[in-house]
């Protein structure tokens, strides 16, 4: 489509917010707050069946999936320190097990 260079700086202008407004960029269906709720209500709609997965993923991604806690066995395993056999960690410092809730 070819535009006049009046036309296209008046449609680009559209996109631009007057002063004084905030722009929303997480709302409505994907908000991460409601988006696997509303997802699973649009598939369920549109008798749309949820996506596999499986064929896309590596076999790291596969094995850092199944990964569970060590104490709780529940949840997803999320390694965020890594110790050496070289530098031990210190005695003290206890296994703690967090759970979080995404709803």
């Amino acid at each position: 489509m070819k535009l006049d260079a009046v036309e296209f700086i008046r449609r680009f202008l559209l996109h631009v917010l007057p002063a004084g407004f905030v722009k929303i960029r997480h709302f409505g269906l994907l908000a991460n707050r409601n988006r696997r709720q509303a997802l699973a209500v649009c598939r369920l709609r549109l008798s749309a069946s949820i996506p596999d997965i499986d064929p896309l993923l590596t076999a790291q991604q596969k094995a850092a999936l199944s990964r569970s806690c060590p104490q709780c066995r529940c949840g997803t395993l999320h390694v965020i320190a890594r110790y050496s056999a070289v530098e031990p960690a210190s005695p003290n410092s206890a296994l703690l097990c967090a759970t979080f809730k995404s709803s």
